[in-house]
C-alpha cells in the first residue's frame, strides 16, 4: 500500500515540477515590480517557489531516520514540498499541517494532495499563519519554515513551546537577507544549534532546552 502511494506521490511531484518550469519568468515580473513598491505575497500567486528535489528527498529520508511523526509546514504554495513532507510521514505513520495565505494557492494544492492520494495525512489552513497556528498546543517533531521571510521569527515564536529536544526547525532559503536576520537574531542565544546544508541554503535548528515531550 506505501508503495503505491509513493508511486503516486512521485508521479504528482513530476508534473508539478514540469509546470513549475517557467517559474524564472513570473519572478521576473515580480522583480520588476518591486522597482516600484515592496514585494507582497500576493505577487507570487502564480508561482511554485519550490524546494529542489534534492531538498525534498532530503527531508524524506530526514523524517525517516528521524522517525518525525508530527509536521507543520509555513508556506504550502502549490504543494510541492507538502508532498516531500508526506512521503516521509506515511512512512512514520505521521500527519502534516501546511499554511497557505493565497486561497486559490490553497486550493490547487489540495487538489495535488488528493491526485497523490495523501490528503487524509494533510491538514490544509488557509489564512494568515499567524492566525491560523495560533492556538497550537500539539507536540512539533519537524517545522518547515518556507513561508514569508519576514514572518519566520514570528511563527518560530508562535509555536516554539510546542517543540522538545527532538524537534527539527527546517529554514529554507537561509541564504536570503530576511532569513539572516531570523537566523542573526537566534544565533544570540547560546541555547539554539545550528546546521547547513545544502551550500547554505538550508539551515537546520536544534535545542536540548526543548523539554517538551
Amino acid at each position: 500500500m506505501i508503495s503505491i502511494q509513493q508511486t503516486r506521490i512521485e508521479a504528482t511531484l513530476a508534473q508539478l515540477f514540469r509546470d513549475s518550469k517557467y517559474d524564472i519568468l513570473k519572478m521576473m515580473k515580480v522583480a520588476a515590480k518591486s522597482f516600484v513598491r515592496p514585494m507582497q505575497p500576493s505577487d507570487f500567486k502564480e508561482a511554485y517557489l519550490s524546494i529542489s528535489s534534492e531538498q525534498g528527498k532530503d527531508l524524506k529520508q530526514l523524517i525517516q531516520d528521524k522517525n518525525l511523526k508530527n509536521v507543520v509546514e509555513f508556506g504550502t504554495s502549490f504543494g510541492i514540498s507538502t508532498l516531500y513532507l508526506a512521503s516521509g510521514v506515511i512512512e512514520t505513520d505521521g500527519h502534516i499541517i501546511t499554511t497557505e495565505l493565497i486561497e486559490s494557492k490553497a486550493l490547487k494544492a489540495i487538489e495535488n494532495f488528493q491526485k497523490a492520494g495523501v490528503a487524509d495525512r494533510i491538514e490544509v489552513r488557509v489564512g494568515d499563519a499567524v492566525e491560523t497556528l495560533q492556538g497550537h498546543r500539539e507536540p512539533i517533531d519537524l517545522l518547515l519554515l518556507d513561508g514569508w521571510k519576514d514572518l519566520y521569527l514570528t511563527i518560530f515564536q508562535l509555536l516554539e513551546s510546542n517543540f522538545h529536544s527532538n524537534t527539527i526547525v527546517y529554514v529554507d532559503n537561509a541564504d536570503m537577507n530576511e532569513t539572516r536576520v531570523f537566523l542573526n537574531t537566534l544565533a544570540k542565544d547560546s541555547r539554539y544549534q545550528f546546521q547547513s546544508k545544502h551550500q547554505g541554503k538550508v539551515v537546520l535548528i536544534t535545542s536540548q532546552h526543548w523539554l517538551r515531550a
